[in-house]
């Protein structure tokens, strides 16, 4: 009996073992919102911005309800939309769902494999020992899944932690998106004012060639010059009306809105630009430090070396057991009784490594390794250089705009105004004056859109030193310009 109680011990001791995993280490994982409190922080702290994870029916509606007071028939900035879009956004809740998959799956690797349970009975026609002749029973667990259960769990840690900054770096993304779109709906519908403004100007123009021509005072060619510009710029116009309801529509779309919630406005001019601009001395090494997207490329670099030192500890043996139980005999003795002798068992299962020694496995670690670590590097490369354009971008736009406000505008005014002043005093006639006033409109429409490629720089700018951006050059919006004149007198 000693024997069989030592065989039931050995058997049993990966159980007792597998119960004592518990813990801190564990409850970081089998929490509901398993890792979400590093994504809420980060995001606050990044954009200043909250970001919520519904995880159920009334936790959902409650987000619906609050959106609803944010955004039906009002007026919404550009940091209200990235709000909403943080809230709203169905996306953004299946990234957090696949940070939820990863905390599961760490979970899972702290847990070792089930026991395997057998049981036997030998002899069950036997009529003379009634309903069997004997019976075993085994336990099977896996000592090498036990042995190499830290480096699975370090492997899985790593895949959670990196699963986290995937979750803030989509959350950025999303901002980012979002703020952009608004910027490109809101110069949208300015362009649209201007463009209203150049068509009035233009159908003056049309009528008042429309009568000279009818008095003699006009020739056919000048009047039909007159009449194509204005048919060009209507057809201009309502491309205009066409993008800002396009460009809203993708607002729409990244902010998650429908039904009801579709019934929202966004103001009809850009911001100004700003007096002064952020100087940034230290770009790259701050892009370093804080690109979110480096890091997760810094935790694949832990996470592969930690699956090779695994490999290395499983070499040779890809799986070991031991198996431990009992066989329980019945047999007729002399006197005719039945007697019963229960013998202990206990057994060892491994694999022989004779055809594969562990080297091929050992080498597609080592290339895994080296391909991380190239990666990382050229990761740590292309943050630099996109750290230093979106700057340059963003003083170069700001300049760009700030000549256009400085300027530009200012002289095609002062225009406008001294031909208002001859054709008062009838030195010129009405076409030269109508002329100056399509010059200026044409000038605010480049205005417009050089305050919207510095608005979009200074977009880009926060996402090449945290992460969630694409090209962090400036914004790939060409100049909206009226038609071309063909001229008055």
């Amino acid at each position: 009996m000693r024997r069989l109680r030592r065989a039931a011990l050995v058997a049993l001791s990966p159980l007792v073992l597998a119960g004592c995993i518990a813990g801190p280490e564990l409850e970081q994982y089998s929490a509901p919102d398993a890792g979400f409190a590093t994504v809420s922080v980060r995001t606050a702290e990044t954009i200043g911005k909250q970001t919520v994870w519904a995880q159920n029916k009334d936790e959902a509606e409650a987000l619906a309800g609050r959106v609803h007071a944010l955004v039906h028939k009002k007026t919404i900035g550009a940091d209200t939309a990235v709000q909403i879009a943080l809230l709203n956004n169905k996306g953004l809740q299946a990234a957090y769902a696949d940070l939820g998959l990863s905390a599961a799956e760490a979970w899972q690797q702290t847990m070792l494999p089930n026991p395997t349970v057998s049981i036997g009975f030998f002899g069950i026609t036997n009529p003379e020992l009634g309903a069997y002749r004997s019976i075993e029973g085994l336990i099977a667990a896996n000592i090498l899944a036990m042995a190499t259960q830290p480096h699975r769990v370090g492997m899985a840690d790593a895949r959670f932690r990196q699963a986290q900054l995937t979750a803030v770096l989509e959350t950025l993304r999303l901002a980012t998106e979002t703020r952009k779109a608004w910027i490109d709906a809101v110069a949208a519908f300015e362009t649209t004012v201007y463009f209203n403004q150049a068509e009035d100007a233009a159908d003056a123009a049309s009528e008042l060639a429309l009568q000279l021509g009818e008095s003699g005072a006009m020739s056919k060619g000048n009047q039909a010059r007159e009449h194509a510009f204005y048919a060009e710029l209507t057809g201009q116009q309502a491309q205009a009306r066409l993008a800002a309801r396009l460009a809203k529509e993708r607002l729409t779309r990244l902010m998650g809105l429908w039904g009801a919630d579709v019934e929202y406005y966004v103001p009809d001019y850009l911001p100004p630009l700003p007096a002064s601009l952020a100087r940034k001395t230290a770009i790259e090494a701050e892009a370093l430090r804080r690109r979110v997207d480096l890091q997760i490329a810094m935790l694949e670099l832990e996470a592969v070396a930690r699956t090779y030192r695994l490999t290395e500890a499983t070499r040779y043996l890809t799986d070991f057991e031991i198996i431990g139980g009992f066989e329980s005999e019945r047999e007729l003795g002399e006197d005719g009784r039945t007697e019963t002798v229960t013998t202990p068992q206990v057994e060892l299962e491994f694999v022989i490594p004779i055809f594969d020694s562990g080297k091929a496995r050992m080498r597609k670690g080592e290339l895994a390794y080296m391909r991380a670590a190239n990666m990382l590097a050229e990761r740590a490369v292309n943050v630099r250089s996109e750290a230093r354009s979106a700057y340059t971008a963003y003083t170069a736009t700001y300049d760009i705009a700030r000549h256009y406000q400085d300027n530009v505008l200012p002289l095609r005014i002062e225009i406008e105004e001294q031909s208002l002043l001859t054709y008062n005093g009838m030195i010129t006639n009405t076409f030269e004056l109508l002329a100056d006033t399509r010059a200026k409109i044409n000038t605010i429409l480049q205005a417009v859109n050089a305050r919207r490629e510095f608005w979009l720089a200074d977009t880009n700018l926060s996402a090449a030193i945290y992460g969630g951006g694409g090209d962090a050059g400036a914004g790939a919006g060409g100049t909206t310009a009226l038609a071309d004149s063909g001229g008055g007198h």
